[in-house]
């Protein structure tokens, strides 16, 4: 199985939660400047919404991965919105992508919200949550 790991983040809240879901698929999680070398069957897009909407790295990303991605798995963080989901599934369809109903977000500071997060807690959920993904993969 091919998996791949790519994300977007200004504040670096999203790349802890990148680097948390390399840790356990043993592959490098790269910005989603890094294009997919071939075919990937999941990919964990780790993205944020900034001023209300996902950034538009994270939609030319998709407009142009360079290879068929088979399920598009959603992580986020936000501190204002629950979820970039219904975002990233109409971003995702657009594109003919498959996305997976299945999708992991938690807050992220921001200024003098949610200081300090994501967490020590939300590291080990998004842990739990790749290899929940990875092992119904397989």
């Amino acid at each position: 199985m091919n998996i791949a790991i790519r994300y977007y983040t200004k504040s670096g809240n999203t790349k802890k939660l990148a680097d948390a879901i390399s840790e356990i698929a043993c592959i490098p999680a790269l910005p989603v400047t890094e294009k997919l070398p071939s075919d990937t069957d999941v990919l964990f897009l780790c993205n944020s919404v900034y001023w209300g909407g996902v950034d538009s790295a994270v939609k030319t990303f998709l407009k142009n991965p360079c290879a068929k991605i088979s399920c598009l798995v959603n992580v986020s963080t936000a501190a204002l919105v629950e979820s970039s989901y219904a975002q990233m599934k109409k971003l995702a369809e657009k594109e003919g992508i498959t996305i997976s109903d299945k999708e992991f977000h938690c807050k992220g500071a921001f200024a003098a919200l949610h200081k300090g997060k994501p967490d020590s807690s939300d590291i080990e959920a998004v842990k739990a949550f790749a290899k929940e993904i990875i092992q119904g993969a397989e």
